[in-house]
Order: structure tokens, then sequence, then C-alpha cells
């Protein structure tokens, strides 16, 4: 098996969400008392996608990930890596077990949330050259 897309998920898992975990302490520190919690992922949510958009871009380009096998591999890998995350630093900072943060996952806003990390997962192959 090649190792670039997954050398490509790891980078793309990382750098989103290092900027996923600055933004999403602005939000439940300062943005989601002030505008509450729906409004404050519905802001953050396209600044999301945009990070994830020009760091797909940027990663398949740097990795040479073309096909469209390798780009699904390197979103797959990258989103589960992302969901492992999650799980773990919810579990860590609330105490939440894995099926409680799983059914939030499918509640408002978590739904808003679960669709942005989708769109994070698919990203690579919306944005690769090839095939």
């Amino acid at each position: 098996m090649r190792t670039s897309p997954i050398k490509a998920a790891g980078s793309h898992f990382a750098l989103i969400f290092l900027l996923g975990f600055a933004l999403g302490t602005l939000r439940v520190i300062w943005m989601a008392p002030m505008m509450g919690e729906v409004a404050a992922v519905l802001a953050e949510l396209p600044v999301m996608l945009a990070a994830s958009y020009f760091a797909a871009r940027w990663l398949t380009r740097r990795f040479d990930i073309t096909s469209s096998g390798d780009a699904a591999l390197m979103g797959g890998t990258a989103f589960a890596l992302l969901m492992l995350a999650e799980a773990i630093l919810s579990r860590a900072l609330s105490g939440t077990g894995i099926a409680e943060w799983f059914a939030a996952l499918f509640a408002v806003p978590g739904i808003y949330g679960l669709a942005g990390q989708i769109g994070f997962g698919v990203m690579p192959l919306l944005v690769r050259r090839g095939d």
C-alpha cells in the first residue's frame, strides 16, 4: 500500500483538528454564551469547511493524491482520526461516554458539526486532480 494517502490524511487531520480545537475553544467560551450554541456552531462551520478545502487542496498536490481511491483513503482516514480524537476529547474534557457523545452527533447542534466533519472527510475527493 502506498503511504502517501495515509501521510496526507495525518497531515489533513492535524491541520484541521488544531484549527477546530482553537475555534471550538472560542466558540464554547465566547461565542455560544453570546449568541447561542446553534448560532455559534453555524458561524464556525463555513470557516472550518473553507480551511478543509484549502488544506485538502494543498495536501493532495503535495502528496500527489490524484486517484479517487487515494483521495478516498486520505479523506476516510482523516475523518476516522478526527472522530476518534473528538470522542477522546469529549471524554477527557466533559466526562461524556462514547454512547452520549455519539447520540449528541445526531441532535442539534451536533448534526451541523457532523455535517461539517463529513464535508472535511469528502474534501480530498472534491479537490484532487486526476483520474
